[in-house]
């Protein structure tokens, strides 16, 4: 087997649950390393309030600058209620910002996939979430959470305005539609573009540059338009008349969190967050679980480590070119929910409640 050299991943564990299970995914790279020769350099740094609380910022220099040398940044989560109250530029998530636009992470791609042991954890019929396999490509560093104007201020009659603005391109646009076009290539080749055209002029822009696209280089795609809206209520309807669907910033943050939930529980989804590549081939990204810092478990042993364990399934396949290595990483998460083992989240009858760190083990046993 060929010994791949040094390749850097720097864990970010973050707050409350974070630390939890980060862990179990340095245990399953420490197994790669020492069983499949994978010569992974590791290191781990402070980011969001546990940031904040020792060093006064959600994230150093020193930190960010190692993240701009690391082929995969694995990060955990960041916020609580501690931090509620800080200054808007120190809450934790502006760590989170920071990363996703200086690192250029224009693209966020998020499964939602209803794995068949856990079909009755969703609120939905199972009919109609059965075999669910969706990807939502969001639009990360574009939109109204980094337009400018921004910001708050006073106006007449004592009053306080609020102000964010809208606001694309074409070049921002056509470089996620583009990652969406190429994603469905490898899946069913159909692609939905989502977005507000019917009163938003950055929304009309979009559906006119993405049309174009696809008439320009992606015509043997299928593409279809649909309103933000209707998508919404769509997923509940019918979801599985998706394949890829491709949005902006805003809207695919509450899509793809409503997508998420069709599967019954935000502890399996993954997330990966990618740059564009250079003339090397290389690009920059993040990997991280879609769930929250779940402060009101954090430190209990309860949370479930499944989607951060698959975040790394997507770094094996998306940044380090190993397919094989997801594959089976991927496959023995499929065989421990094929025994039973449940983390409290996804517990139901005739199942086995088992513990984050105990889950991570028995992944790993698997991967044996």
């Amino acid at each position: 087997m060929i010994k791949v050299k040094k390749r850097k991943i720097l864990l970010l564990p973050g707050d409350g649950i974070g630390p939890e299970v980060i862990a179990e995914v340095k245990k399953i790279i420490n197994w790669f390393n020492d069983k499949k020769s994978l010569d992974f350099e590791i290191d781990q740094e402070l980011v969001g309030g546990c940031s904040y609380d020792k060093h006064g910022t959600p994230i150093t220099d020193e930190v960010f600058y190692k993240a701009l040398e690391s082929e995969v940044i694995m990060l955990g989560a960041v916020g609580g209620p501690t931090w509620d109250n800080l200054e808007f530029s120190k809450k934790p998530e502006r760590a989170l910002l920071k990363l996703r636009k200086e690192l250029k992470l224009f693209a966020n791609l998020r499964p939602a996939i209803c794995f068949k042991q856990l079909v009755d954890a969703s609120t939905l019929k199972p009919e109609v979430v059965s075999g669910l396999d969706i990807m939502i490509v969001r639009e990360l560093t574009g939109g109204i959470y980094f337009g400018e104007p921004r910001g708050i201020k006073p106006i007449e009659n004592g009053e306080r305005k609020g102000i964010n603005t809208h606001t694309y391109t074409t070049s921002e646009i056509t470089r996620v539609a583009r990652i969406a076009f190429d994603l469905a290539r490898k899946r069913s080749n159909k692609v939905t573009s989502c977005e507000k055209s019917n009163v938003m002029e950055a929304g009309q822009l979009w559906k006119e540059e993405v049309q174009e696209l696809h008439e320009k280089e992606y015509k043997d795609v299928e593409l279809s338009h649909m309103l933000a809206d209707n998508c919404a209520m769509q997923l509940l309807r019918n979801p599985k008349q998706f394949d890829v669907i491709v949005t902006d910033n805003l809207f695919g943050d509450m899509l793809s969190d409503q997508a998420s939930m069709l599967t019954g529980s935000l502890g399996l989804l993954p997330s990966a967050s990618l740059g564009a590549k250079n003339k090397d081939g290389e690009m920059r990204a993040m990997y991280e679980p879609i769930h929250g810092s779940a402060p009101d478990i954090a430190g209990k042993g309860i949370a479930n480590p499944i989607a951060c364990i698959l975040s790394f399934a997507m770094a094996l396949r998306y940044s380090l070119d190993l397919d094989k290595e997801a594959d089976i990483l991927e496959k023995a998460v499929q065989d421990v929910l094929n025994d039973g083992l449940r983390t409290k989240d996804i517990m139901s009858e005739g199942m086995k409640e088992t513990s984050t760190s105990a889950m991570g083990d028995a992944i790993i046993s698997k991967l044996q």
